[in-house]
């Protein structure tokens, strides 16, 4: 693909005199009517302001991937306060890096982040890390602390060209999954960049760059070093992805599995290790099915804890001789039990999960075995449905039930329908400093009195 060039400012040391491929409209798929409504209010509102805005990430990449794009994530040269300023219905977030969400009707949010510089390129030294302030850069800057070429490029809205500064482009054409810089030293400084190169090759079905993929296999092993709650949310991420199956085998082909669930270490080894590879593997072909609806009218959304259980089924599964043990009363109570420390010492301690939702995944897991027997007999008996924990526990025995290869999970169980909740209300700072008290919750409307006879909770509005 051919593009002219156009001279920008120099890089990061390491980077010096690059030159940005700046595509024009006729040389690449992307038309301005397949960006999202809102984000193209957003960059028009940014031009007439006077600032420069550019379609980044993710939504660049699937539009020339012809797919339709989850998130339209959007930067610009302007500042957070000038955002702020400019666009009322927003609020800022993030600690290190602060970002702006605009809020439109429906809840849909558009995030829009200043261009940045400050990246392990600015740095010397092997353990010095980054610091926690921002620091405001140029659009080559921002390119180069980018975690994948693929995701380094911008979607200029004024002349409808992309502006690619590190191969990115080519590396689309070619199916080619790369870091930006030098794999080692940045999965080093952030191991947490070795789950994204994962997820975004099992997605996208490209191949991993040689040189990153052997940084993979070097540092796996410093995924321990993160933070347990950010490894959490990185591994749902991947659940909900709809192309869990193809990060599995590649979490297992690159030695990131048995970092992430050293738990399933002892059981994957020799010919037991291949049957749980094929369970683990059935698993997830059966959430991805599920998940395949997402973009539907009517999406689907598996529970967070139900997730979590069926990654961890064939080790359950092995370890407490499930589904077949048939245990009841006391017996019950004290496998809960076992279930209960197994998993928090396997799984709850190391990903920092909720009480809640460790006591939700020995629920889910212990009453496997009372599915299986119940349903030998037939239909669920009706003191099964009356349990609180039946819509989910049955469920996941159906998710179980599909990886053995007997058809039962229903799609249907798991949609959510579409609820369209208006505007969303942000305050200003105006409204915030105009000395005026605002009630919290329901519109100023106090609801602990009523005009009724009885009351809210007895008490009445009194009378004047």
């Amino acid at each position: 693909m051919t593009g002219k060039q156009q001279e920008q400012a120099p890089g990061p040391e390491e980077y010096k005199a690059v030159t940005a491929l700046v595509i024009p409209e006729s040389e690449h798929p992307i038309r301005e009517q397949q960006l999202d409504r809102e984000a193209l209010k957003v960059l028009y509102r940014l031009r007439d302001a006077g600032f420069k805005g550019y379609l980044v990430g993710g939504g660049v990449r699937d539009l020339y991937l012809g797919r339709a794009p989850k998130d339209f994530d959007i930067s610009t040269d302007a500042r957070p306060g000038q955002l702020r300023q400019l666009f009322r219905n927003s609020r800022t977030i993030g600690r290190r890096f602060r970002l702006v969400q605009v809020f439109f009707r429906g809840t849909k949010i558009i995030e829009v982040s200043t261009l940045r510089s400050r990246s392990e390129f600015d740095i010397n030294g092997k353990e010095q890390v980054l610091p926690s302030n921002n620091t405001f850069g140029t659009l080559e800057e921002d390119a180069f602390r980018r975690d994948l070429t693929i995701n380094a490029l911008f979607y200029e809205i004024e002349t409808h060209t992309i502006i690619d500064y590190i191969g990115g482009v080519r590396d689309l054409d070619r199916g080619v999954i790369r870091m930006v810089g030098d794999p080692d030293r940045r999965f080093t400084r952030d191991p947490v960049r070795m789950l994204r190169v994962v997820r975004h090759a099992a997605r996208t079905g490209f191949g991993i760059e040689e040189e990153t993929f052997a940084a993979l296999r070097q540092h796996n092993e410093e995924l321990r070093l993160c933070p347990p709650s950010r490894i959490r949310d990185e591994v749902l991420k991947d659940l909900q992805s709809g192309a869990s199956r193809a990060w599995a085998e590649l979490c297992m082909r690159t030695g990131l599995w048995p970092a992430l669930f050293p738990f399933y270490d002892e059981y994957m080894q020799g010919e037991q290790g291949e049957k749980i590879q094929k369970e683990l593997l059935n698993i997830f072909t059966v959430l991805d099915r599920l998940h395949a609806r997402q973009e539907e009218a009517e999406p689907v959304k598996v529970p967070e804890t139900l997730l979590f259980a069926a990654l961890l089924l064939p080790w359950a599964c092995l370890r407490f001789k499930l589904p077949e043990t048939n245990v009841r009363g006391q017996g019950f109570s004290h496998l809960s039990r076992i279930i209960r420390e197994d998993v928090d010492r396997a799984f709850g301690e190391p990903f920092n999960v909720q009480r809640m939702a460790k006591e939700s995944l020995t629920t889910l897991l212990v009453n496997l075995s009372t599915f299986y027997h119940a349903r030998s007999q037939g239909d669920d008996p009706n003191w099964l449905k009356k349990k609180s924990y039946y819509g989910d526990c049955s469920r996941f025995f159906d998710i179980y039930q599909e990886s053995q290869g007997v058809p039962a999970v229903k799609v249907e169980r798991f949609v959510v329908p579409h609820k369209d909740t208006g505007t969303v209300e942000v305050v200003t700072p105006a409204q915030e400093s105009n000395g005026e008290s605002r009630a919290r919750g329901r519109g100023g409307v106090n609801p602990a009195f009523s005009s009724t006879k009885t009351g809210v909770f007895g008490l009445r509005r009194p009378r004047d």
